[in-house]
């Protein structure tokens, strides 16, 4: 994987503290970690703990405003932010203010008081010719998780392809042809598609295999993530 530094070793399983856990990503992420022996805990509004696999503990707050939930974040050992704006466009330049960057500030915030081992955070690719405001809220969000001194893992999609994001499927063709090509194959790959099993497998492997500094999954990176293997249940004799 593309790591700038080496990772720790494995452990067996993780406390882990998600925000976006009912979204597109974390509907998916909560039950493999779940199923992989993670202990799991998902920030909610009030309402919304229904939506959570019955073995995920639901945390209520608010994931705009850190003073919710900061004092509820131990004692999990890792951090994954998943909050966003839906079906992100250029026409969404203001939310991207008001919910990207304000979630993650409110988590690295809330992360790094809580005194959290290692942080996950899925930015996006870049650079890239379009999605400007979109990028640069994420670059940010980048900065943020740099500066407070944690342990980080940030993951670089394009396009994630999965439910109500097919799309982008149309587009193959053009990505297996610009790949090929020597003047457009290194720009092919940072912004290629990804699919959202390959985005879970590669936020699971992050979890259970904590960066030790800074590791950045740029797209190839996502795609060569192995897919975890559910933990072995333990034997019982009688």
């Amino acid at each position: 994987m593309n790591s700038r530094l080496r990772s720790k070793p494995p452990m067996n399983s993780r406390n882990v503290f998600i925000t976006g856990g009912t979204g597109y990503i974390g509907r998916v992420l909560i039950p493999r970690l779940l199923e992989r022996g993670h202990a799991v805990r998902a920030l909610v509004r009030r309402g919304s703990e229904q939506k959570l696999p019955p073995d995920c503990e639901a945390v209520i707050g608010n994931a705009l405003d850190g003073s919710t939930f900061a004092d509820q974040v131990r004692p999990s050992d890792t951090f994954v932010q998943l909050v966003g704006v839906p079906h992100p466009s250029p026409s969404k330049a203001a939310e991207f203010q008001s919910i990207d960057l304000a979630s993650v500030r409110a988590s690295v915030s809330a992360a790094a008081g809580a005194g959290v081992e290692h942080f996950i955070y899925v930015s996006v690719a870049q650079p890239a010719p379009v999605m400007k405001a979109y990028q640069a809220v994420r670059a940010e969000g980048e900065k943020l998780i740099r500066d407070s001194g944690m342990n980080a893992t940030i993951i670089r999609p394009w396009y994630v392809l999965g439910p109500g994001h097919r799309w982008a499927y149309a587009l193959t063709p053009m990505y297996w042809l610009f790949e090929r090509i020597p003047g457009t194959r290194e720009t092919a790959r940072r912004l290629g598609l990804v699919t959202l099993d390959q985005m879970v497998n590669a936020i699971t492997t992050a979890v259970g295999s904590p960066a030790d500094g800074l590791r950045i999954f740029d797209v190839p990176s996502i795609r060569e993530a192995p897919k975890p293997a559910p933990r072995a249940a333990r034997s019982t004799s009688a």
